[in-house]
């Protein structure tokens, strides 16, 4: 199939920066500071994050141009391995969804919760993250769509706000004095690279987005010149705001005093443009989260429905499938993800838990979907010239990408054992489940 409008180089570059570019800069520097032994290994993890970034966006982009497919992050699992694991790869990301859907809302209410006086609890901050869900459930259940301009909107607000806190840079006379680290003994190479891969866990949750690159492979012009340098532009350029960010965090507060403060983004603005400011921020920031939460309502329930009406492999029964005559809205599919969503909230409470939790559970789909990049290698030889991307420095740009999720998922084992071991056991389950089912199908 030919496409007539192709992306140019800025088109790709934009659509990159927005992929990755999220609500969880906002929080998740509090989380990464307070597993980060030295300022060190806190901006070391950033900048290392960011670099298996740029490895995993390359190695999808091949990926995607040499099965050029809709849902062709999920599809991939399917042909290089077996259906019953692109069923279980396809719940554990609904699944991770609905935790960083469940984490975001939890980022949004910290701040919405600083307009009001007092000091909250978890649970506050669970009631409020449920309340928005509820809200948004019942707006998606009545059929309301956000427009692409809103999105768009959206947008330029996060990028306004990230830049309102790379400007208190600007700021010298506002820094925090930073104490000299005491340490009675020299620090070894280990502690070292146990706490940056624990720090990373924050890290990658911040710079997730960057698989999707698989959907534009063959929509590309130029794709051997443009996809390349689109994504090392785009990601380039969010390692660069996100490291200046955190240096604010860092100027602004102080090393120590970050491990402590959850909506670290409203203590520097506050420390620098006052109350009124802080305010103004944190209205702006839970607009944006509250968007957040309405496009996962809006499109997790989606894949919901194509893994229910798939007519050559229903993944889930036909009722995920069904709409409402009048709405058009896919009720039960939606109601499931939405309740999931408040489940986990009341399971873990703490941003912290549901974060570990969902990272775990990306490190099997992006150890997998990676390492498919070799069969497609294998299955899909082409000569050059022919469109079709492929990734310099191969293989060891993809090694590199798949060793870094291998080692947070370590860490993460090492950390919280009960997360690790539940992470396991849903993907045992959801593998399991996907047999039984098909079992039931043969027979009858």
């Amino acid at each position: 199939m030919q496409i007539k409008n192709k992306l140019n180089l800025f088109s790709f570059t934009m659509i990159v920066i927005g992929l990755v570019i999220g609500m969880g800069i906002f929080r998740t520097a509090a989380t990464s500071a307070k597993d980060a032994i030295t300022p060190g290994v806190y901006f070391s993890a950033w900048a290392v994050g960011g670099l298996v970034a740029l490895c995993g966006a390359l190695t999808y982009a091949e990926i995607g141009s040499r099965y050029p497919v809709t849902g062709g992050y999920f599809k991939i699992f399917a042909i290089a391995y077996h259906p019953s694991i692109a069923f279980a790869i396809n719940c554990l990301v609904l699944l991770s969804n609905a935790a960083s859907l469940s984490a975001v809302a939890l980022i949004g209410s910290g701040y919405f919760l600083k307009l009001f006086a007092g000091s909250f609890t978890d649970i506050d901050k669970a009631l409020v993250s449920t309340a928005a869900i509820i809200i948004f459930y019942f707006i998606n259940l009545a059929g309301l769509k956000m427009s692409s301009k809103t999105q768009n909107i959206l947008m330029l607000i996060k990028i306004g706000l990230l830049l309102v806190l790379i400007a208190a840079l600007f700021f010298p006379s506002h820094y925090a004095s930073q104490p000299a680290l005491q340490s009675s003994q020299p620090l070894s190479f280990m502690a070292w690279i146990k706490s940056m891969g624990i720090s990373l866990i924050a890290v990658s949750f911040t710079y997730g987005g960057y698989q999707q690159t698989i959907n534009f492979g063959n929509e590309v012009e130029q794709p051997s010149k443009n996809i390349p340098r689109g994504i090392f532009i785009g990601i380039i350029l969010i390692i660069i705001v996100y490291l200046l960010v955190n240096l604010s965090y860092f100027k602004i507060i102080g090393f120590q005093q970050m491990k402590n403060e959850n909506e670290i983004a409203y203590v520097v603005i506050n420390k620098i443009f006052g109350k009124t400011g802080a305010t103004l921020f944190s209205i702006f920031l839970f607009f944006g989260v509250l968007a957040y939460v309405n496009g996962l309502l809006l499109s997790n329930p989606r894949v919901m429905y194509a893994m229910a009406e798939d007519s050559t492999d229903k993944c889930l029964p036909s009722i995920f499938a069904k709409q409402n005559n009048q709405t058009g809205v896919i009720t039960f599919s939606l109601t499931v993800f939405a309740i999931t969503c408040i489940i986990i909230l009341f399971f873990s409470q703490q941003f912290e838990k549901i974060l570990t939790f969902t990272i775990f559970l990306d490190c099997f789909g992006m150890i997998g979907s990676s390492a498919t990049i070799f069969w497609f290698r294998r299955k899909t030889k082409v000569p050059d010239n022919t469109g079709i991307y492929k990734i310099k420095m191969y293989p060891l740009l993809p090694l590199i990408f798949m060793a870094a999720y291998l080692f947070v998922g370590i860490c993460i084992a090492i950390k919280d054992p009960q997360a690790a071991l539940t992470g396991c056991i849903v993907l045992t389950a959801f593998i399991l489940l996907y047999f039984l089912t098909h079992k039931k199908k043969t027979l009858s």
